[in-house]
C-alpha cells in the first residue's frame, strides 16, 4: 500500500525559492555568454583585423573547453560536492569576461572565451543540486527549469547583442556577461546550501579525463574548422583519425580502471545511450537553425531577392519567439512528465522542431514566417530539453548524476558543433554570382532550403529516439518496503 503524497511543507517552498532563482540565472549566464559572439562574428573580423577564418576561433574555443570541462566539473561535483563546483564554473565564466573586456588582442579573447567555456559546468551541476535540494515534487519542474534555460539564454543573448551593439561597442558584450556572472556567484554563493550528497568512496580518473579532453579537442577542432580547411584535407582527416582511437582508448580505460570517470555501464543503459543521441541530434538542430536563420534574415533583399535586410537587432528579435517559446515550455514539460513520464515531451520536442523548420523551408517571404516558426522551434527544444535530464536522472544514482547530465551537455555541445559546421557548408557550397563585388558570398536560396530540410530532418530523427527506449532501468532497489540507493559509497551529511 503507498502512502499518500505528503503535502509541500513551508520549509521545502522556502528551499525551492531561494534555490532555484540562483541556479536558473547561473544557466542564463553561461547560455547567453555562448551564444552572443555569433551574430557579430564578422564585425569582430574587421575590429580585430583578422581573417573570417580564424575569427572562427573565438566559437571553436569556446565550445572546446566547455565540452571538455562539462564532464570534468560534473564528475568532481559528484566527488567533492556541487556547490564548490558550480563556483567554481561561474568564476571561470566571470574571469574570461573580465579578460574580454579589458583586451584588445585576439589571441586573448580567444583565451578569454576558453575561460566562459567552464560555465559549461553549469547544467550537469544545477540540475544535480536540484535533485539533491528540492523537494521530490518539485524536482521535476526545478530540472525542465533549468533545462529550458538554455534555450531561453541563447534566445535572449541574440536579442540583446543586437542591442548592445545599436548604442555601444562589442565591448559591451562581454560586460554583458560580466554583470550576468557576478550576479551569479552571489545569488549561488548566498542561496544555494551545503551539499548533502557526495562520493566520498570515488577516486580520481586522470588518464580518463586526460583521453576525454583529447579525443573531444581532435573532433571538435575538426569538425569546427572543417570549412576552412577542407573537409579532405589532411588536417581535418587526420583530426577526425586521431579523435576515433582516442576515444577507443579513453574507453578501454573507462572500463578497466576501478574509479573511472564516466561509468560505461551507465552510458550504456538505453535510457542514457537514446537520450544522449536524441541529445545530439536536438543540439544540431539548434545551434544549426539559429546560425541559418539570423544569416537568412540579415541578407540584402534587394540584391538576393530573398531575406530582410535585417540588422543584428532586428534579427535577434526575430528569434525572440524561441526564447518565449522555451520559457512556456518549461512548466508544460514538467506537467507531461509527472503526467505521462519523460517520452511524450521528448517526441514533441523533436517533432515541433521539424514541423518549424519544415514551415520555413516553405515559407519565408514574411517577416511574420520567421516569428512564427521561431516561435515553434523554441517551445519544441524547450520541451525536448526539460525531458531529457528526466530520462537520465531516472536511470542514474544520485552520485553519478553530475556525470551522467555532463555527458549529456556534451553531445549536445558536440551537436551543435556538427549541426553549424554542416549548415555552414550546405550555405558556402551554393552560392550566387552577383553583378556587383561584395565581402561575402551569398548563398542562393535554394541553399537555405536545403539547410531548413536538413534541420528538419533530424529533429524529426531526434523525435523518434525515445521509442527505442522501452523503459527506464531504476537506479534505486527496494529493500523491506523502503527506498534505498543502489550505491553503498553514497553519503548524506546533514547540510
Amino acid at each position: 500500500m503507498s502512502e499518500a503524497p505528503q503535502p509541500t511543507t513551508a520549509a521545502e517552498k522556502q528551499s525551492s525559492a531561494r534555490v532555484l532563482p540562483a541556479l536558473i540565472l547561473a544557466m542564463l549566464s553561461f547560455s547567453v555568454v555562448q551564444t552572443a559572439v555569433v551574430p557579430i562574428l564578422p564585425s569582430l573580423a574587421k575590429e580585430l583585423s583578422v581573417s573570417a577564418s580564424s575569427i572562427t576561433w573565438l566559437m571553436t574555443a569556446n565550445l572546446l573547453s566547455a565540452a571538455v570541462l562539462t564532464p570534468l566539473l560534473g564528475r568532481f561535483g559528484d566527488l567533492r560536492g556541487r556547490k564548490p563546483m558550480l563556483l567554481i564554473s561561474l568564476a571561470g565564466l566571470v574571469a574570461g569576461s573580465a579578460l574580454a573586456v579589458s583586451t584588445h588582442s585576439f589571441t586573448w579573447l580567444v583565451v578569454a572565451r576558453v575561460l566562459q567555456g567552464a560555465g559549461g559546468g553549469v547544467m550537469p551541476l544545477a540540475i544535480s543540486i536540484v535533485r539533491d535540494e528540492l523537494p521530490k515534487q518539485k524536482v521535476t519542474g526545478g530540472v525542465a527549469a533549468i533545462s529550458a534555460s538554455m534555450g531561453v539564454g541563447s534566445g535572449l543573448g541574440l536579442v540583446a547583442t543586437g542591442l548592445l551593439l545599436e548604442h555601444w561597442n562589442y565591448k559591451s558584450i562581454f560586460w554583458m556577461g560580466l554583470i550576468f556572472g557576478l550576479l551569479a556567484v552571489a545569488l549561488v554563493a548566498v542561496r544555494v546550501p551545503t551539499d548533502p550528497v557526495t562520493d566520498k568512496e570515488g577516486g580520481a580518473d586522470p588518464l580518463g579525463a586526460l583521453t576525454l579532453a583529447g579525443w573531444l579537442s581532435a573532433l571538435l577542432v575538426a569538425v569546427s574548422q572543417g570549412n576552412n580547411w577542407g573537409w579532405t584535407s589532411t588536417r581535418t582527416l587526420g583530426l577526425f583519425a586521431v579523435a576515433a582511437v582516442v576515444a577507443l582508448i579513453w574507453g578501454v580505460i573507462e572500463v578497466k580502471v576501478a574509479h573511472p570517470l564516466v561509468d560505461m555501464k551507465m552510458m550504456a543503459r538505453p535510457a542514457v545511450a537514446f537520450t544522449n543521441l536524441s541529445g545530439l541530434l536536438i543540439g544540431f538542430g539548434m545551434y544549426g537553425s539559429f546560425m541559418v536563420i539570423s544569416n537568412f534574415a540579415q541578407t540584402p533583399e534587394k540584391l538576393a531577392h530573398y531575406g530582410f535586410t535585417a540588422t543584428v537587432l532586428h534579427a535577434g528579435i526575430m528569434l525572440l519567439p524561441s526564447a518565449i517559446g522555451s520559457m512556456v515550455a518549461a512548466p508544460l514539460g514538467a506537467l507531461l512528465i509527472a503526467r505521462r513520464g519523460p517520452r511524450l515531451p521528448l517526441v514533441l520536442g523533436g517533432v515541433l522542431g521539424a514541423v518549424a523548420m519544415a514551415y520555413l523551408a516553405l515559407r519565408h517571404s514574411h517577416e511574420g514566417d520567421i516569428y512564427t516558426a521561431s516561435a515553434i522551434f523554441g517551445l519544441g527544444i524547450g520541451l525536448a530539453f526539460s525531458a531529457m535530464p528526466a530520462y537520465i536522472n531516472g536511470a542514474v544514482p544520485v552520485e553519478q548524476s553530475g556525470i551522467a547530465n555532463g555527458m549529456n551537455s556534451v553531445l549536445r555541445t558536440v551537436g551543435g558543433a556538427i549541426g553549424t559546421a554542416v549548415m555552414a557548408a550546405i550555405l558556402t557550397g551554393d552560392t550566387m554570382k552577383l553583378p556587383i563585388k561584395i565581402p561575402v558570398l551569398l548563398p542562393t536560396l535554394d541553399a537555405y532550403k536545403h539547410a531548413f530540410w536538413t534541420a528538419a530532418v533530424v529533429c524529426i530523427v531526434a523525435g523518434a529516439v525515445p521509442f527505442l527506449i522501452r523503459s527506464i532501468k531504476p537506479a534505486t532497489v527496494v529493500t523491506a518496503g523502503a527506498e534505498q540507493n543502489s550505491s553503498p559509497e553514497l553519503v548524506k551529511t546533514d547540510a
